[in-house]
């Protein structure tokens, strides 16, 4: 599957970007998720103090998009290299997620409501 490829190409670019410059000593999980969380707290403070309109207007703006997309690759870059580093299929995993989510927030339940399944 071309999708299959794609996660595997942006691991294998990330995991040999890290391994030029000799960083996989620092890239442990603790660091790695460290890391990760950082980098999805700079994401929201992208957002802090504004209203709804304020922050979908962000995605208009082409210098406030840039910064969230930035941001968003962050993201994505320490996931993706956590996941690399430690063998985790994102694929497979989500999946797995997906079906759990399902059975703790029944469409009958949950349809337009954001209360947690321990809620219902």
């Amino acid at each position: 599957m071309p999708n299959d490829l794609l996660l595997e190409e942006f691991q294998k670019r990330i995991a040999d970007f890290c391994e030029a410059r000799d960083w996989d000593q620092f890239h442990d999980a603790k660091e790695l998720a460290i890391g990760l969380v950082t980098e999805s707290s700079e994401l929201l403070d992208l957002f802090r103090f504004k209203s709804v309109p304020e922050v979908e207007s962000m995605f208009v703006n082409p210098n406030q998009r840039e910064r969230i997309e930035d941001e968003l690759a962050d993201v994505l870059f320490f996931l993706l290299r956590m996941a690399g580093r430690y063998q985790v299929d994102l694929r497979q995993a989500l999946e797995l997620k997906i079906q759990k989510n399902a059975a703790k927030y029944p469409v009958e339940l949950s349809r337009g409501s954001n209360r947690k399944y321990d809620e219902f």
